[in-house]
This record gives C-alpha cells, structure tokens and sequence, in this order.
C-alpha cells in the first residue's frame, strides 16, 4: 500500500474513533494486496484502486464500529470479499466474527486472507442465509447480523430474525434511505424489530454518504 494510502486509511479510521497500530496497518496492507492480486483472476470487486479500495471498502467497512459493543457475536450477511467483517475483526480482535456468502470463490478469498493475516474468532461458511443446515446449526446465536450487501431491506429483517437472541441487533449499512424505508415495516407491525435510528454520514475526505440503520428484535 502507498504511503499516502496508509495515511489515509489511519487518518480515516480516527474519524471513527479508530486507533490504527502498525499491526493494524500491515494487516490492512497484507489484505489490499492480496485483493489486488486474487482481483486479476477471479472478479471479486468492481473497484480496481488502492485508493478506492481503501475508502469504498475499508473504511467503510469501519464506519460501523462505534455501533459494536466490543464482545458482540456477528454473522456478516453476504460479506463477499471479507467487507465489512474482516476489517472489523482486524481493529476489534474481541468480536466473533462468521462471515457467509454464497459465492464459493469469495468464501475461498475470505478463508485466505483469514489464514494468511493470523485472524482467531472468524470463519467464513459457503451458503445461503435461508439453508435450512445454515439455520440449525446458527439459530439464535448471534449478538448482531450485519450487511451492506443487501438492498432489500426488508428481507434482510426477516433473514436476520431466526440469527439473533433476544434483543439482537440488525445492523444495515446502506447508501441513501428514505423514511418510509427505515420504519414501515417495523411500524405495520409486519416484522417483529423495533427500529432505533439511522446514523447518516459522509465517508473520511469524500463526498460519499452512506446510512447506518440499527433495529432491535423484539419477542414475538
């Protein structure tokens, strides 16, 4: 990673309230190479620039942090090329992290760099969210579900409600939202989750904007 990119990154992450040590920063360098290098082969994302990479997927992947307690468990919902668990994990060793995505190529990707950056308290499954195997064996497990993959919010606050405990947290990161998307289903009463907020911001030293939306399950 250049220089100015490194920079960039940790001066990026403080926004967050991100402290990035040098393990830190050869984990995330380690990681961008290896995208870089995996990316010539098999398509794993559309954006091809260290810059880019760094803005649109790690420190995007990051802006979700301040809304993770620090022992939380997390299923990552179609977490493609490790975003945004993998770099989570890499700030916040404590989480317990499950990544899962459909696409065997990315699962074999994420498993890599797992292996290659000494990641403990990860994995990363091959399936779909709706596997009937995937939900015995993860049923009611998790702390916190997390996605920025899915647009359709609403299948994500159904997907999600079998993964969570009681009083677990369905955390989506989106780009721009509207009101009647963040709290109608919620408000019809159609899907068991009580809406909390919507966090708007504007990624580190651009102009991209982007949406965290929390939702707290609640007892049927």
């Amino acid at each position: 990673m250049e220089t100015e990119n490194k920079e960039f990154l940790v001066e990026g992450a403080k926004t967050f309230g991100i402290h990035c040590d040098q393990k830190a920063v050869e984990a995330f360098d380690l990681y961008l190479k290896e995208l870089l290098k995996w990316n010539q082969k098999i398509n794993l994302t559309a954006i091809r620039s260290e810059n880019g990479m760094v803005l649109k997927h790690f420190l995007d992947s990051l802006s979700v942090h301040p809304y993770l307690p620090k022992y939380s468990s997390i299923l990552d919902i179609g977490s493609g090329a490790g975003f945004p668990g993998i770099p989570l994990k890499i700030v916040q060793p404590t989480l317990e992290m499950t990544l899962i995505d459909s696409v065997r190529k990315k699962i074999d990707f994420q498993r890599h760099i797992i292996r290659t950056l000494g990641l403990k308290g990860i994995d990363a499954i091959h399936g779909r969210i709706q596997d009937k195997v995937i939900l015995q064996n993860f049923r009611g497990r998790f702390d916190i579900t997390l996605s920025r993959a899915f647009s359709d919010l609403r299948t994500l606050l159904l997907l999600s409600f079998p993964f969570l405990k009681e009083k677990g947290m369905v955390i989506a990161m989106k780009g721009k939202v509207y009101n009647h998307e963040m709290k109608h289903f919620v408000e019809t009463g159609e899907i068991p989750y009580r809406f909390q907020k919507t966090i708007f911001l504007t990624l580190p030293f651009s102009s991209f904007k982007r949406s965290i939306l929390l939702y707290e399950k609640q007892q049927v």
